[in-house]
């Protein structure tokens, strides 16, 4: 791992020097200076003139093969990290932007051509970014500090992620079909002991018992539930212009096989933009339709664990049709399903004895109408409505005939939500250059409103044997955002930039009955630039094409809460399975008081940001620097509560998370003539936040606990102040002269001789010490080779299978279990789940992709195009972690969807 930092620490150097040698005897190469524009929130702005740090990514740029939106932009700029949720198809990714900041929402804001997206759950999807065809996506703008972000004010804080999809043109009718087929394998295998190893292992360590319950077989169980999964990706656009409506219409359709059997997915998508003129081009129509039906199988999870510690030499099978035929473990004392109620159950009984599915219907029509005043043309009123309206109806049917269901004689239960979104915006843009004082000025004023409403029906279980029981009550809940807003853009002279703007919004979130202004919150910002290159002492230098520095403050605010209306007194109906009144012989459902929080305010984060922009050698060398300082008050968070309150928790502001950072992004041309390109660009980011203070609410126990781990309500992970967000809380392991662990002996930290709560301390944490991102392209004539990788250093994950590892794992009530190989060294008697030494160095090297392709142009006459690639997905990783994959969202592995290893072939026809 040391020589591979090192590589890594000194090949930007070593590579910008070559370039450098390169560009200098190509310096007469004169190269079109094309201006970039990219959105900042309620319009555009040249690249050049941005005063706040924002990231541009194009579909020319992003990552082949990608079956969710997410995934084209992984590992593409700094300050973003993706996480994959899971291995599943369509299982989408965590997004984080510079770091968390919050305790209770960290995810950016999603706007897809001008409408935010909601991101809240939607029963039977994996994730709201899933359900759109990333083949319709032009490019992504990514506003990562607040003066470019608090336009959005109140759901800003995470940062914006503005999405472009593709338009319409007018000219010629094209299509374009493009077709992939790929097929995904797993990773590898949890290190668990084989069939020959176990039978040594318990009749080594077992008792004569627990020796005759060994069986003969040796099955490898993790690779009986993993499958090799195709999948089929196609999709066809037209596009043109009729008599001035410029258009595109796509179709797409998506089909997945998971790498864990049983696990479906199937996405159908349609995409319709036309974007006419009228009144002599002074007013501009943009419709946009999507639409996407998504039908899911997901896999029984639990088969994952299960695999890891159902005993290797038990048979498949067990020879007769109960419990499917499926081999399980018995006990002669139940006379009425004759399970052993606590054995491990067989995997593959699991997966094929639980049938999970679901349906999606998602549809998001807007239109946009941009009005040029004709008696004022620098004056401009733009209108936005749109519906975002989703549907999921989904089932879970778990089969009398398997072990899982024979006990209640199988069960069923059915579920569905709506969620409906409406949104209008208006605002006044006037954008003029005023020739007398040489300033360009940019003014916009507007007005936004967006009601959000969940509608969840209730969704009981019914059992085979008569029974019912309520998992989840009907719910109706609404969400309600009022916006005004301001930005102002005063360029003067070319090279100095002036940006300022605040939004004051209201949201539903914080009613209450007490005070009706708590609902409102001001987010101002301001950020300047000042552009070097065109001041006289730099203007000549011909090597420098741009230098720019930036520097902004801004406040933006947070208003998830994960409950609708916190701060306002209502009631609900008790769970009619638990909280019954029983009058006479029967039970009735009551309505009861929930917990609510009326002194509840706006999560306020305060950014800071200073940037430097650069680009010399004929843009041949560019790129940014920027360093940034956000200061999160008011965390939201959901805490014990005092005794008495109407619930154990509730939800209050309880503290303060500084998280400062920096971030590099270095694009390079090497080579650039008719026949060969050579693109190259790193990019860097360091971050680290921390707890700067907690609140009364939790001074009794100085941490708020995290990251729950096997066993019942045992926590790894804990919030306190001083340390990283979720920082481990764990036993310091003591070694032996040999430098093997001694069973249950821990640092005594406090010195009182007897091991507690107190003898644990904070031991590193999630949070990487850096991220590092490669990609490169090389055209070669009518040839392309392309590849990312990403780098993660420093990152720590709880190996929960490691820790799960002892000697009375084996047996329990009469069935035997499955452990780590980690077992064969400490020989630990019993499981040590909070020591130290099972949180390990996830730092990691991972190639995401590797894509050759080859355009053999116009094979059926001008105008036509054939592009053929082959491409691989998750390469390869080096890493010295000990589990299956060290990239774990949140630090805690406890036998996760691994990602799969995927190889395609795909072809693009353009006519």
């Amino acid at each position: 791992m040391k020589n591979f930092t090192t590589v890594l620490k000194i090949a930007p150097a070593f590579l910008l020097a070559s370039t450098m040698i390169h560009a200098q005897t190509d310096s007469t190469t004169k190269e079109k200076k094309i201006e970039e524009v990219v959105l900042i929130g309620y319009g555009k702005q040249k690249k050049t003139d941005l005063t706040g740090s924002i990231s541009s990514i194009s579909s020319k740029d992003f990552n082949g093969g990608a079956s969710t939106a997410d995934q084209l932009i992984v590992g593409k700029t700094p300050g973003v990290q993706i996480t994959g949720n899971s291995g599943a198809p369509g299982s989408g990714s965590t997004i984080r932007v510079r770091g968390g900041s919050s305790f209770i929402n960290n995810d950016p804001l999603i706007v897809i051509d001008g409408v935010p997206i909601d991101y809240n759950s939607l029963s039977g999807a994996t994730n709201p970014l899933s359900l759109i065809n990333p083949n319709d996506i032009e490019t992504f703008d990514i506003l990562k500090d607040a003066s470019s972000a608090a336009i959005y004010g109140n759901r800003a804080s995470n940062g914006v992620i503005l999405i472009t999809t593709k338009k319409g043109s007018s000219g010629k009718f094209r299509v374009n079909f493009n077709t992939n087929f790929s097929v995904s394998t797993k990773m590898g295998i949890v290190d668990v002991l084989d069939g020959g190893q176990f039978r040594g292992f318990v009749n080594t360590y077992g008792t004569d018992q627990q020796k005759a319950l060994l069986g003969t077989s040796d099955t490898n169980w993790q690779d009986l539930i993993y499958q090799q999964a195709w999948g089929t990706d196609n999709n066809v656009a037209f596009s043109g212009g009729v008599k001035g409506l410029p258009y595109r219409v796509s179709l797409g359709y998506n089909e997945q096989n998971g790498i864990v059997r049983t696990n479906e997915f199937r996405r159908t998508s349609l995409g319709l933009n036309f974007s006419p003129k009228f009144l002599d081009n002074h007013l501009t129509v943009n419709g946009n339709f999507k639409g996407t039906f998504s039908e899911n199988r997901f896999p029984d999870t639990g088969a994952i664990g299960a695999s890891i510690y159902f005993d290797p030499t038990q048979p498949v099978y067990s020879g007769n049709s109960n419990y499917g035929g499926y081999y399980e473990w018995l006990d002669a004392q139940n006379t009425v399903t004759g399970l052993n109620v606590n054995g491990t159950r067989n995997p593959l009984g699991l997966l094929y004895g639980k049938r999970d599915i679901s349906s999606v219907f998602r549809i998001i029509p807007s239109l946009q109408l941009d009005y040029k005043f004709h008696f004022l043309p620098d004056l401009r009123l733009n209108i936005t409505g749109s519906y975002d309206y989703a549907k999921s109806d989904g089932s879970v049917n778990v089969s009398r005939d398997f072990a899982s269901g024979i006990g209640t004689l199988g069960s069923y239960r059915s579920y569905s939500q709506e969620i409906k979104s409406k949104l209008f915006e208006s605002y006044l843009n006037y954008a003029k250059k005023i020739d007398p004082i040489n300033t360009t000025v940019d003014i916009i004023g507007g007005y936004s409103y967006q009601d959000t409403r969940s509608i969840t029906p209730e969704a009981p279980t019914y059992y085979g044997n008569g029974q019912k029981t309520d998992f989840s009550l009907p719910g109706d809940d609404r969400k309600t955002l009022l916006s005004f807003y301001a930005r102002g853009i005063f360029t003067i002279a070319d090279r100095y930039i002036i940006n300022g703007s605040i939004r004051r919004d209201g949201s539903s979130t914080f009613w209450n009955s007490k005070d009706k202004d708590q609902l409102w919150g001001n987010f101002p910002a301001v950020s300047i630039a000042w552009k070097l290159n065109e001041e006289s002492f730099l203007k000549n230098i011909t090597t420098i094409n741009s230098l720019k520095i930036r520097a902004g403050w801004g406040k933006t605010g947070q208003q998830e809460t994960g409950k609708f209306f916190p701060a306002f007194g209502s009631y609900s109906y008790s769970n009619s399975s638990t909280a019954q009144y029983q009058f006479g012989q029967n039970f009735y459902t009551l309505l009861r008081p929930d917990v609510y929080n009326p002194n509840l305010v706006w999560e306020t984060t305060t950014t800071k940001n200073i940037g430097l922009d650069f680009g010399i050698l004929n843009n041949r060398i560019n790129g940014s620097v920027d360093y940034f300082d956000k200061k999160s008050e008011n965390l939201i968070a959901k805490v014990p509560t005092w005794a008495g309150d109407l619930s154990n928790f509730n939800i209050k502001n309880v503290g303060v998370i500084a998280n400062k950072g920096i971030e590099a992004n270095l694009n390079i041309i090497p080579i650039k003539n008719d026949n060969l390109t050579w693109n190259l660009n790193f990019n860097a980011t360091r971050f680290n936040p921390k707890v700067n203070s907690l609140s009364e609410y939790v001074a009794a126990s100085y941490k708020i606990d995290a990251g729950t781990i096997s066993g019942i309500n045992n926590y790894i992970q804990a919030i306190t102040v001083g340390q990283p967000l979720n920082s481990f809380f764990v036993y310091q392991q003591v070694y032996d002269t040999n430098g093997k662990p001694i069973e249950n002996l821990y640092v005594d930290r406090n010195g009182d001789g007897v091991q507690n709560e107190a003898d644990k301390y904070f031991y590193k944490s999630p949070t990487p010490d850096v991220i590092l991102g490669f990609s490169t392209k090389v055209n070669f004539k009518k040839w392309e080779i392309a590849t990312s990788l990403r780098a993660i250093l420093g990152n720590y994950v709880y190996n929960n299978s490691g820790s799960n590892s002892s000697i009375a794992n084996i047996q329990n009530n009469n069935f035997l279990s499955n452990t780590n190989s980690s077992v064969l060294y400490t020989q630990f008697t019993a499981t040590q789940l909070f020591s130290d030494m099972f949180i390990e160095d996830a730092s990691f090297l991972r190639m995401d992709n590797f894509t050759i392709a080859y355009n053999a142009g116009e094979f059926m006459g001008k105008g036509t195009n054939l592009r053929v690639n082959a491409m691989a997905q998750n390469v390869f990783v080096i890493t010295k972690y000990k589990g299956i994959d060290p990239e774990v969202f949140g630090g805690i592995d406890n036998g996760f969807y691994q990602r799969p290893k995927v190889y395609s072939v795909g072809f693009n026809f353009q006519f």
